[in-house]
Order: C-alpha cells, then sequence, then structure tokens
C-alpha cells in the first residue's frame, strides 16, 4: 500500500485568493481594514451600551451587546490566520489547529444564529406587547436566553467537531477555502462520507433554515398584528436593521450549509461575506438609523474628554 495512503495527515494547506505576492499583499490591507472596522465598531457598540444606563437597562440594547462580542469573536476565528496567510505562501495549518478553528467557528456561529432568533422574539413582544415588554423580557430571562444562546452553540459544535475527528484523514490535505470548516475538510476523508454528510448538512443545514424561517414568520407575524399603515411603518423602521442583519447573515450560511457538499466557485466570495464583512457592517447597520444609540454614543464622546481636548487643540 501507498505511504501517502497509510500516513495519517498531520497538517492541511489552505487555499488563498490569488497566486499572485502583490495581489495578496494588497489583499492583506484590504483584510486588514476590515478587521480594525469590525473591532472598532463592535467594542464602541459594547462600550456604548455599558455606560448607558438607560440602553443598559433595555433588553432590546443588552442583546445588541451580546451580538456586537459574538461578531468580535466570530471574525476573529479566521481573520487573524487570513491576515497571516496573506503574508505565508505555505499557508499550512496544523491538523490540530484546523480542528479547533472548525469547533469555534460553528460555536460562535450557532451561537448567533440563536441569538438572532432571540432579538426577533424581542421585538416581537415589544411591539405587539408593549405594555408587558419590560415584564416578559426581564433581564433575569434575557441572561438566560443568552445562556441558552451559547449552550446551544456549544452542543451543535460539539456534534459537528465529532463528526469530524471521527473520519480518517490519509490522503489529500489541500482545503479549498481560506479557513477550516466541515465542507472542504470532510471531502479529504479516506472513507464514504455520505452518512458523514447528511448528518452534518441536516444539522447545521437544518439550524440555520429552521432560525430564518422563524425569524421571517415572527416578523411577518409583527406585520399582521399592526392594522394602521403608521405602525407598520413605525414596525419596518424598528426592525428594518435586524431584517437586513438577518439576511447578510443568514442568506451565506443557508447557502453553503443547506445543501449537499459540492464545491462551487463562489462559495469562497460567499464565506468572506458571512465571516468577515458582515460583522464588519453589524454595528453600521444598528446604528445609522438608531437615534438612541447615536445620542448614547455623543454622550460617551464628551464624557471622554477627547472632543475637550480636541476643541482646545
Amino acid at each position: 500500500m501507498d505511504k501517502n495512503q497509510t500516513e495519517a495527515v498531520t497538517e492541511f494547506v489552505l487555499a488563498g485568493f490569488s497566486q499572485s505576492q502583490s495581489t495578496e499583499a494588497g489583499l492583506f490591507g484590504l483584510f486588514l481594514f476590515f478587521y480594525v472596522c469590525t473591532w472598532l465598531g463592535n467594542v464602541l457598540i459594547m462600550l456604548t451600551v455599558a455606560s448607558d444606563s438607560h440602553l443598559n437597562s433595555s433588553p432590546m440594547y443588552f442583546l445588541l451587546g451580546n451580538l456586537s462580542f459574538l461578531d468580535l469573536c466570530y471574525s476573529t476565528v479566521t481573520t487573524p490566520k487570513l491576515l497571516a496567510d496573506f503574508l505565508d505562501n505555505a499557508k499550512h495549518i496544523s491538523y490540530n489547529q484546523c480542528i479547533v478553528q472548525l469547533f469555534f467557528l460553528h460555536f460562535v456561529g450557532a451561537a448567533e444564529m440563536f441569538l438572532l432568533t432571540v432579538m426577533a422574539y424581542d421585538r416581537y413582544v415589544a411591539i405587539c406587547r408593549p405594555l408587558h415588554y419590560m415584564t416578559i423580557m426581564s433581564r433575569g430571562l434575557c441572561c438566560v436566553l443568552i445562556v441558552a444562546c451559547w449552550t446551544g452553540g456549544f452542543v451543535h459544535s460539539t456534534v459537528q467537531t465529532i463528526l469530524t475527528i471521527r473520519l480518517p484523514f490519509c490522503g489529500p490535505n489541500h482545503v479549498d477555502n481560506f479557513f477550516c470548516d466541515v465542507p472542504p475538510v470532510i471531502k479529504l476523508a479516506c472513507s464514504d462520507t455520505f452518512v458523514i454528510e447528511l448528518l452534518m448538512v441536516s444539522n447545521s443545514g437544518l439550524i440555520s433554515t429552521s432560525s430564518f424561517v422563524v425569524l421571517v414568520s415572527s416578523y411577518a407575524t409583527i406585520l399582521i398584528r399592526i392594522r394602521s399603515k403608521e405602525g407598520r411603518r413605525k414596525a419596518l423602521s424598528t426592525c428594518g436593521s435586524h431584517l437586513m442583519v438577518v439576511t447578510l447573515f443568514f442568506g451565506p450560511c443557508i447557502f453553503i450549509y443547506a445543501r449537499p457538499f459540492s464545491s462551487f466557485s463562489v462559495d469562497k466570495m460567499v464565506s468572506v461575506l458571512y465571516n468577515v464583512i458582515t460583522p464588519m457592517l453589524n454595528p453600521l447597520i444598528y446604528t445609522l438609523r438608531n437615534k438612541e444609540v447615536k445620542s448614547a454614543m455623543r454622550k460617551l464622546w464628551d464624557r471622554s474628554g477627547l472632543a475637550r481636548k480636541k476643541q482646545e487643540m
């Protein structure tokens, strides 16, 4: 038997975006800009919510602060390695590091899906039962729901990881993506993965698709329950940012995970969208049309003393 077919794979090689060093150097600058913007935007939202007593006491903004934290974690799972690989022609990643990246990718990603679903429920209660909103969405319930999101993400990711590490890897080691994910990794296994693929598609695909259906149903119910045009206009204004985030996050995830593990030429670009771009855009989407958040940010800026120093210069 051939040696390459009997030795276990100890490292994988990640696919780059280009074979040209100059192109990769340009992409390094672009993605570094995206990553810095992701950190600045999401940290600013977390600081704003934590420093403003009104926002911090509101279930909506408490959940938004947690979403920003998840966005930071999600982007950090893949982007630092991607940036390093832009400057490294080899683009190697050890087997153990690959599995760890895969685990945290699904851990944080699933937790964010569940949190977005919780945020949809929060908007439903706020719009359809406004008089009981603070009673229903108490801080205790919000904390329980946050823990449930993280727990659900952990269980989902554990299942995905166990199914992956049980496969034998003894031959090809070129992962057709810029990070380790279940679909491109299990294609490299040295055994029949048909059953494993079905289990994983039913797992990841079911979570993303069912969560998306619940979210859309929630907003449809809100619009049906509200009779007046003015009320619907306000509801759309309130939920519009959330719907945009949901579309940007769930659309690519459903495309990647809710189908058989066959490769398409656009898979890599779709992965960039939900791994790098969406975590960067979320702070902008939630703040540009939100007067309360913008007002709290101005107060935070004034309290920081930076505005005063700028005027004195």
